[in-house]
């Protein structure tokens, strides 16, 4: 009988532990029309992980009268595209000083050293001397037609 009482007890403590958990996840930012949001935060009992969606860039002049956006140069698009970042981040209150782990999504028309010259404006500076892991990839295309970047990041704090 004694047995069967901590079984219980177990279960129903670690379904409290369990939903406790599931509450503590935030999602962030974002359409709230959209397929995703800007972060999603998870605790992991000392720091928070920070899952920061794809950013794309803004169209240097939009689509209008049939032509399709122009991007910008390579220059331009990653700066665009930081800004995005920094924007979405800022809802979590987290910066580029708390990214671990950044992901590139490079079009085939990127020029891959513009890149990593405006990104080395943003990591390993004096103001900013985070680096983060990243892994860099060339795509067929991405989900706007024109763009040639996306990054995504995973943060921590």
């Amino acid at each position: 009988m004694n047995f069967k009482k901590i079984a219980i007890a177990t279960v129903v403590l670690a379904g409290m532990v369990t939903a406790a958990n599931a509450q503590e996840i935030q999602r962030l930012g974002g359409n709230p029309n959209g397929p995703f949001v800007s972060v999603t935060a998870v605790p992991t009992g000392g720091k928070t992980l920070y899952f920061v969606s794809g950013a794309l860039p803004t169209p240097v002049t939009p689509p209008a009268n049939g032509q399709p956006a122009n991007w910008g140069d390579s220059t331009q698009q990653t700066k665009s595209v930081f800004e995005n970042l920094k924007k979405s981040m800022a809802v979590a209150g987290i910066g580029f000083g708390d990214v671990v782990k950044a992901t590139v999504l490079m079009g085939p028309d990127l020029n891959f050293a513009d890149m990593n010259k405006v990104w080395m404006t943003e990591f390993g500076t004096a103001a900013q001397p985070n680096k983060p892991a990243r892994a860099a990839f060339h795509v067929h295309a991405l989900a706007a037609p024109g763009a040639q970047l996306e990054i995504e990041f995973i943060a921590a704090k």
